[in-house]
């Protein structure tokens, strides 16, 4: 042991030589804050970020020439976490940072370095384990959504820089299985235009931008950029599999004349018009536009005024067309609205609307006063589905930020904040005389299944325990519970740990809804709307069947075949280990309860 902690001292220390010696950076003070100088000769800068310190603007000059800027937090009294500045690009070249309002006192002056490697905690205590996370900073949105070759691309709202919202960029990592991702480099930093919002990527098949150079499909991304009030849509493009991507350099492709709010592109290609479609969050209502080469675009149509929640703004829409289940080739279009705030329990969240759509005009068949949610949770917000699923698939998938606009910048994790959703599948059924939208976790997610356990047949008059779900439990599993109701008013379980932290889920009859209580769920003091009690309306039937995605942070709860879904954020101290079912005013049988450990991803 003495032996490894000397060749580790050795391994530190040279670290810290080289840092010093080979890559030395000068501080000199300016008019306005204090510049930093340096020739890049490592992958990486470190910058020592203090999490809640003021927001500093820190220009990049590189070579004499002003290369971009950004907001970061930079440790002025105290290092919270650090995160990487990429110079890669750079080897050889002079680089100055300047900084205002920052003074030749704060600590991370002296904290400043280069090096070859980013390391930290990855594996911090609430970070999710089959939920895709950033590698640090922060996220939001998901973007970018696109298949091709095989791989599944998921670009994200992300602040390289620090871990609360700013710095808009997208972040970016491929999938071949929806369950285990690989980082690449940032796909998109923000330019003179603006920062880079939400929006949306598809395959160019028969290169209508003229963009392909090779015999690889070209990808397009489109998105919304941000800048002194104003937004507007930009156009880039990839010939390598989205490992580089070049901007337009007639961007924007598309402004408005009077809207502030103009944003989240989603781009589809219209088979039956042959043009692109693109659909567009402007305040509270969608508008739609054509093009023919991506570049040029002709307004058709708008929808929303009258129909559905309108609490907050409009944002990240989708239109996708699905078939009805066991309707004989019968197929209706699916518009998604996501709304902040106005959602059921406060906040953030996710609603829907049925029609059709002729490559103009979206006709809802909806009553208009009639809302419909995806998601009755507080952490499910900006759903969108990914192009270009082969038909041969023959699935519409999606994904959904995991978090709520109210408290997602004061969770308690470090390194990086925010989470995704698993992947769902999106199905449309009827059910009485209206189309309803389920969603369901992908397939993929069930490979990850192991150690099953089981119970059967447990009667619940009062109260029924299993003290131990799942040896060396690190809060990584997945129940599925199928009840039948004999005479119970109150149907419910409450998953407990150690110390007494628990969350409780429960149907009552007389209400017909689903509740999940999460105000004793852990920790739940970093924000006043986190405790919360989340609810959505339930049939009153003689069966419920529960399926439940419990990760180190969050639990996703589905009833029937996702009829009805919850998704809510925890914090436990310790993860849960034992479940509680109750009854109230009669009994009911547990006639199956399945548990799964689910494979660690990483």
């Amino acid at each position: 042991m003495r032996h490894y902690q000397f060749i580790l001292s050795f391994i530190i220390a040279s670290f810290f030589c080289s840092c010093t010696e080979k890559n030395a950076i000068q501080i000199t003070q300016t008019e306005n804050g204090t510049a930093i100088h340096f020739k890049a000769s490592g992958k990486y800068l470190l910058l020592p970020v203090e999490d809640t310190g003021d927001e500093l603007k820190t220009e990049v000059i590189v070579n004499n020439t002003s290369e971009n800027y950004f907001i970061i937090r930079l440790a002025k009294n105290k290092i919270d976490y650090w995160m990487p500045m990429d110079i890669s690009a750079w080897e050889g070249k002079e680089i100055k940072l300047n900084i205002e309002k920052l003074n030749n006192t704060a600590i991370c002056l002296k904290n400043i370095k280069q090096a070859n490697s980013f390391d930290f905690d990855y594996n911090e205590k609430y970070r999710p384990d089959y939920h895709f996370t950033p590698l640090y900073g922060w996220m939001n949105d998901p973007n970018g959504m696109v298949y091709y070759d095989r791989e599944y691309h998921l670009c994200y709202q992300h602040n390289p820089f620090g871990t609360r919202w700013q710095n808009m960029s997208w972040g970016h990592a491929v999938s071949k299985d929806l369950v285990h991702w690989e980082y690449l480099s940032e796909a998109l930093y923000p330019d003179s235009l603006g920062t880079i919002f939400s929006g949306s990527a598809v395959v160019d098949e028969n290169n209508t931008a003229g963009f392909q150079t090779g015999n690889e499909k070209v990808l397009l991304a489109f998105y919304s950029q941000s800048e002194r009030g104003g937004q507007w849509q930009s156009l880039a493009y990839s010939n390598d599999k989205g490992r580089t991507w070049t901007k337009y350099d007639k961007n924007p492709v598309l402004k408005h004349e009077t809207a502030r709010d103009f944003r989240d592109p989603k781009v589809f290609w219209h088979e039956s018009s042959q043009k692109w479609m693109m659909i567009l969050a402007v305040g509270q209502v969608m508008e739609i536009y054509s093009s023919t080469n991506a570049k040029d675009w002709i307004y058709e149509s708008n929808f929303g005024e009258g129909y559905g929640c309108h609490g907050g703004v409009w944002e990240c829409p989708d239109l996708v067309e699905l078939p009805v289940e066991g309707a004989n080739g019968l197929k209706k279009w699916v518009l998604i609205c996501n709304i902040n705030p106005g959602g059921p329990s406060g906040g953030s969240a996710s609603q829907y609307f049925i029609g059709n759509f002729d490559g103009k005009t979206f006709q809802c068949e909806n009553n208009p006063e009639e809302v419909n949610w995806m998601d009755w949770g507080k952490d499910h917000y900006a759903f969108v589905s990914w192009a270009n699923i082969p038909k041969e698939d023959g699935r519409c998938i999606g994904i959904a930020w995991m978090s709520n606009w109210e408290y997602a910048n004061d969770v308690p994790t470090q390194n990086f904040r925010s989470a995704m959703t698993v992947p769902r599948e999106l199905k449309l059924i009827k059910k009485d005389n209206s189309y309803k939208l389920t969603n369901y976790p992908v397939k993929e997610i069930e490979n990850k299944r192991s150690n099953p356990a089981g119970f059967s047949n447990m009667i619940v008059k009062e109260e029924h325990n299993i003290d131990n779900l799942l040896e060396n439990n690190q809060g990584v599993f997945e129940l599925v519970i199928d009840i039948e109701n004999k005479s119970s008013e109150i149907i419910g379980f409450k998953l407990f740990n150690g110390k007494g932290e628990y969350i409780d889920i429960f149907i009552s009859l007389a209400e017909k809804k689903l509740y999940i209580d999460r105000k004793n769920s852990g920790t739940i003091g970093f924000n006043n709307h986190f405790p919360a009690v989340t609810y959505a309306p339930v049939d009153k039937k003689q069966n419920y069947q529960f399926r439940l995605l419990i990760d180190k942070a969050s639990i996703e709860c589905f009833e029937g075949n996702g009829e009805i879904s919850m998704t809510n954020l925890i914090f436990p101290g310790e993860p849960y280990n034992r479940i509680s079912f109750y009854s109230k005013g009669g009994e009911y049988n547990v006639r199956q309860l399945n548990i799964y450990n689910l494979n660690n991803t990483r």
